[in-house]
């Protein structure tokens, strides 16, 4: 049986892909353990999915804090209370301060709704479309002080339909993110994923600038 991995989720909304990590951690022969999910907003639905599922929650509002090295230093101390070997950005709508990302290199992971490098930020489905994009779709990535931009460790790639709008592209993307994270995840845990000055590799492996591809 391996080891458990304890895992601090980050999110400031619905929390979708938290619960598909909730989901997956669910499975007997799963090494992820979801110790706490802390939020900048106390409305947060996520934070109700993850009460729901007997997980401890926190709220810290940035809005009381001077700054965001403030807000960071209150936030990491608030993560490390739950000493995890991971910490999940879910839809966490914060940019990040240099200090945070330093503190939790090697174990910090994001997922972005794009085919990192490319759109990088908000709107990217609305961005592929007017690219002309044949393909898109969603990135898990370790986080470095580069927004959006450290090594990718898995993408999803899906085609680009004729008739697809920004919502109907966002809607597939979403399902493809609640597949690749969750997955990611548990690659962490069981050790299989780590963070090394090459890049990130999987089984020993480096993933290279794509990561590992899922075509859908």
């Amino acid at each position: 049986m391996p080891q458990t991995c304890d895992v601090v989720v980050l999110l400031s909304g619905t929390g979708s892909n938290l619960q598909a990590l909730i989901d997956d951690a669910q499975n007997a022969d799963n090494s992820v353990r979801i110790r706490a999910v802390i939020s900048n907003r106390a409305d947060a639905y996520g934070l109700q999915r993850a009460r729901d599922a007997g997980i401890d929650t926190r709220a810290l509002d940035h809005k009381a804090f001077e700054g965001r090295e403030a807000f960071d230093a209150a936030l990491i101390e608030l993560i490390d209370a739950f000493q995890p070997k991971l910490v999940v950005l879910a839809g966490f709508m914060r940019i990040l301060s240099a200090g945070f990302v330093r503190h939790y290199q090697g174990r910090l992971l994001n997922i972005h709704p794009s085919l990192l490098p490319k759109y990088k930020g908000l709107h990217t489905h609305q961005r592929a479309l007017e690219a002309g994009d044949t393909e898109h779709g969603c990135s898990v990535h370790f986080v470095t002080e580069e927004l959006d931009g450290g090594p990718l460790v898995v993408q999803a790639v899906i085609p680009v339909e004729l008739h697809d709008s920004p919502q109907s592209l966002a809607q597939r993307v979403h399902t493809c993110e609640h597949q690749i994270y969750p997955l990611a995840v548990r690659w962490f845990a069981e050790g299989r994923l780590s963070l090394g000055e090459q890049g990130a590799s999987l089984d020993g492996q480096l993933l290279g600038t794509c990561g590992h591809l899922i075509r859908h």
